[in-house]
């Protein structure tokens, strides 16, 4: 009995050591790990860096009195990389104005078609907006749009994930000018030189409606760049920090 007892246990160890074998040599294999849930979808604000880097965005959805200036103003101060969020009807109305602001080589996205607030309507409704506005800027422009700035900024979740499912990223802005508030060019200069910070997104018109914007815009530009920053697109601001999706 003994002796069957000591062929068991020989047996078992010479499996044991023989599987530890095949255990050091074969090549491993894990269990594959369940998938980390992706984040919603969300507009941008602005981009988390440490560099001094920001982009100045400018929407236009009427008139063609303020955007001359501005891009005059843009051109003379040699400020080559800035956004502007074009709207459909606003493309076809203006389109000289329209091929200058590609001409300069600005980045350009879209500002929808109709101005209302997208999270009022029907998701069908947001697509058929985005849609016009991007075919109108394609038309003129030959551009395809990836970015768009809802009219007003306004949006919910339902407009988010319809806009990212069209390709499109939600921009919105970490510091707002109030340029459309016509506050005085004063208090435009201030706000904006007192609340940018590295990454910022920040908001600006070329509208007609806003009246303020040309005559603080060079302050704007000189004030900044007296701070140490460098201007950017979204894109690039985008492409060279982590996003940051929640305003400040």
């Amino acid at each position: 009995m003994n002796s069957i007892r000591r062929f068991v246990a020989r047996v078992g160890l010479a499996a044991t050591l023989f599987c530890t074998s095949l255990a050091l040599t074969a090549p491993a294999t894990f269990a594959a790990q369940s998938p980390t849930k992706a984040q919603p979808p969300a507009a941008i604000y602005k981009v988390d860096t440490s560099n001094k880097v920001l982009a100045l965005t400018f929407d236009i959805s009427w008139g063609d009195k303020s955007p001359g200036p501005i891009l005059d103003i843009l051109q003379a101060k040699h400020v080559t990389n800035a956004t502007f969020f074009l709207s459909g009807p606003w493309v076809l109305h203006h389109q000289e104005i329209a091929k200058r602001i590609k001409t300069m080589g600005f980045e350009i996205g879209s500002h929808g078609h109709m101005h209302k607030n997208y999270s009022e309507h029907t998701d069908n409704w947001v697509r058929e907006q985005v849609q016009k506005s991007e075919q109108a800027i394609k038309d003129v422009l030959n551009i395809k749009t990836t970015l768009i700035r809802t009219p007003n900024g306004d949006f919910n979740k339902h407009t988010i994930q319809v806009l990212t499912h069209m390709g499109y990223t939600v921009v919105q802005w970490n510091t707002d000018s109030l340029d459309w508030m016509n506050p005085g060019v004063e208090q435009i200069k201030q706000r904006v030189l007192t609340r940018a910070i590295p990454g910022d997104i920040i908001l600006m018109h070329a509208s007609d409606s806003c009246k303020q914007t040309h005559l603080a815009l060079p302050t704007i530009i000189d004030g900044l760049r007296a701070k140490g920053y460098q201007f950017a697109t979204v894109s690039e601001l985008m492409s060279g920090a982590k996003i940051h999706s929640t305003v400040q």
